[in-house]
């Protein structure tokens, strides 16, 4: 079953002679950069850029990459970094070119699509004017929404949803994300988002667990707190969020706009995929403006999570009180790692975020404490799987503590492997490693599937089959695996093939609609 691509998974083959030119040390093309900081700073950014973990191939002596090298081998067309310290912004710099394929360079004012990091802004905002209008962040949103509410049943007879449980993802809420709109397309109203209605392209935001009781992942959840501040504020979200966050931080490059003005979209960098192509219109369109629509800078981001670290410590309530901030970080036996906007893992010594929308990837890493942190922004579906590596970079060349690194996931040397010595290579070393350690649960079928699709999407069916097929006969029970072998083979014509996976998915997983739709398209029976 296609889905959007998971950070840590997403991957993408490179050609050998890509490969075999930057582990022999050819020099790669030299991306233009633009940078600001002191000039004291010139040390770090060296460091930073030549000290990121270096590529660890099974049997192979490690081979050390420097971040423009492993931006060309991820096909990352460009990336955008800012670093803070102590509660300050120190440098930042940008790498690479706005388009794939294109020759204008990345400067640290281009514009990315922060996606989910959008969410922590919301909140930020929604919890300022609950401080400043005495709204309970505890009692029912009903009590607050006015052009639409959110429709009671049996799962809200007694726990209701609350402001602070969709802000922590535990109300129980639908929709996990968004998958936007094309550029030039027609586009949903809120209203028609929360309910499903076209032409949303997403499920209606419903409750369907109590209230309370556990956290999931809900971007829905995140659309009904826009839906509240502008039914309260009697003003469009751009206007509230640009009144309540960005100007009063001087997030002067920061903008809640779906779609971009014709005066912005020229600042704004390509969304790029898996493959290394641009997005089709140059990106999606989200006016789910609360969970996913922010377009920003990471300095503006690194801004944002200063004024948290320091109203945090009690020294500034430009946003909310010491107090609020305190519970926006505080952990929560329901949420677990997610506190009231912001993430943030128990027993970790940082707060922040990830976001990733079609095209772009980001991340936002601030220490509690310390008040250091860095945020990343790139125009790629790859982008994620550089930035443990360069925030890891980027605390050692600044001497921080706090950021573990913990050992290269099986997900990160298949894609490697893959990329470097080709699909035989990684789907061998899988197997491999499967048959050692049968029980390991990172050696999950996600990984085959997601690199499965990767080559899909490049128009490698032949080796997007072999991962496929290799899946199923790895974790046979799996639906999901089954559905996309299905999906494989209807693209090569093999139809007749293509039903009996759809058939096995649904016979695994009887509730797979996807599986059900694609046999009445084929005309072949389903199971009952």
């Amino acid at each position: 079953m296609s889905r959007l691509p998971s950070p840590r998974l997403t991957v993408v083959s490179l050609a050998s002679a890509l490969a075999l030119g930057l582990l022999t040390g050819a020099a790669p093309s030299k991306p233009q950069t633009q940078w600001l900081s002191r000039p004291a700073e010139a040390a770090h950014v060296a460091r930073v850029e030549e000290g990121m973990a270096p590529v660890s191939i099974p049997g192979e002596t490690p081979r050390h990459l420097s971040l423009t090298q492993w931006m060309e081998l991820y096909k990352v067309p460009g990336l955008s970094i800012a670093v803070f310290e102590k509660g300050k912004l120190v440098w930042t710099k940008a790498y690479g070119v706005k388009h794939a394929g294109g020759t204008e360079p990345v400067a640290i004012d281009t514009l990315f699509q922060a996606a989910s990091i959008s969410k922590p802004m919301t909140a930020l905002a929604a919890l300022h004017h609950a401080e400043k209008r005495k709204w309970s962040i505890d009692e029912n949103v009903n009590d607050k929404l006015v052009s639409w509410k959110v429709p009671d049943n049996e799962f809200t007879q007694e726990q209701k949803v609350t402001l602070r449980r969709l802000l922590s993802h535990t109300a129980g809420t639908t929709v996990g994300g968004f998958a936007g709109y094309p550029v030039n397309g027609p586009l949903p109203t809120v209203q028609q988002i929360l309910d499903g209605e076209k032409p949303a392209n997403s499920p209606a935001v419903r409750v369907n667990t109590v209230p309370g009781t556990l956290r999931r992942y809900s971007g829905g959840g995140t659309t009904i707190v826009q839906q509240l501040l502008v039914d309260q504020l009697k003003k469009p979200f751009p206007q509230i969020m640009k009144e309540t966050v960005l100007t009063p931080l001087g997030m002067k490059d920061s903008f809640f706009e779906q779609p971009l003005s014709p005066a912005l979209a020229p600042r704004a960098a390509t969304g790029t995929t898996p493959g290394g192509k641009s997005v089709e219109g140059g990106w999606r369109v989200h006016p789910e403006l609360a969970p996913a629509g922010l377009w920003t800078t990471p300095s503006d981001l690194a801004r944002a999570a200063i004024e948290m670290f320091k109203a945090y410590h009690g020294q500034s309530k430009r946003l909310v009180s010491q107090a609020m901030a305190k519970q926006m970080l505080a952990h929560d036996p329901v949420s677990g790692a997610i506190g009231v906007g912001f993430m943030r893992p128990v027993g970790k010594a940082w707060f922040g975020h990830g976001g990733g929308n079609e095209g772009y990837r980001a991340n936002l890493t601030a220490f509690t404490e310390s008040g250091n942190g860095v945020a990343i922004m790139t125009n790629s579906d790859n982008g994620s799987l550089l930035f443990e590596r360069l925030i890891a970079s980027v605390q050692a060349a600044h001497g921080w503590k706090g950021f573990e690194v913990g050992p290269e996931a099986p997900a990160t040397t298949a894609d490697l492997l893959m990329r470097l010595k080709g699909v035989d290579d990684a789907l061998a070393w899988f197997k491999a490693r499967k048959a050692e350690a049968p029980q390991d649960e990172q050696l999950s079928p996600a990984i085959l599937n997601d690199m499965g699709y990767s080559l899909l999407r490049e128009g490698r069916l032949p080796d997007a089959l072999k991962l496929f097929e290799a899946n199923v006969a790895l974790f046979p029970q799996d639906a999901n695996a089954h559905d996309s072998l299905g999906e494989g083979y209807v693209a090569a014509g093999r139809e007749a093939e293509g039903a009996a996976s759809y058939r096995k998915s649904l016979e695994l997983n009887p509730k797979n609609d996807n599986a059900r739709k694609v046999l009445e398209t084929l005309g072949a029976a389903t199971v009952k």
